[in-house]
């Protein structure tokens, strides 16, 4: 089982579990140091701002009345495992990809956390220009962010192994 983790893309999963850490500490950090929906400005395009959000990115399904709590976390579940799954596989060699999705897990896992234990996930970082905010997010969203990102460098620059 061990060998596993040094011959398999799993020895990147300390990715996971650093990502999913962080963003669990930094959202108990926000809950246990603000109130809901207060907001403290660090920079002239940056706050924290205390939220929940009760749908996908974006705020999708937000108001859905309830049941995408179940289907998302449903979705991350699965998406979840078969990461699991595809890391198991990934040969020694492949140092990107594994990465990429060791990102994205621990992102999948801290988001579902939240939707599991309350109903709803915690965002707080809140980026602006003027009066136009970009939806509110988490750590764990900028590791799934983090983890697509390399997911489409990989593409662009190993074309050829791809084809």
């Amino acid at each position: 089982m061990l060998n596993l983790f040094k011959t398999t893309g799993l020895r990147f999963t300390w990715i996971s579990i650093l990502a999913l850490v962080l963003d669990q500490w930094t959202k108990q950090a926000i809950v246990n140091s603000m109130d809901l929906y207060q907001s403290i400005q660090l920079l002239p395009f940056f706050n924290l701002t205390y939220v929940h959000n009760y749908g996908a990115a974006f705020s999708f399904l937000y108001d859905a009345g309830g049941w995408q709590r179940y289907f998302l976390s449903a979705i991350a579940f699965g998406v979840s495992v078969l990461i699991i799954w595809w890391l198991r596989k990934t040969p020694k060699e492949q140092t990107l990809l594994p990465v990429a999705f060791s990102f994205i897990l621990g992102g999948a896992l801290g988001n579902l956390l939240d939707r599991l234990l309350y109903g709803y996930v915690i965002d707080f970082l809140d980026f602006y220009y003027g009066s136009y905010h970009w939806p509110a997010f988490n750590v764990a969203d900028s590791a799934i962010f983090i983890g697509a990102a390399l997911l489409i460098w990989d593409m662009i620059t190993n074309k050829e192994k791809n084809d």
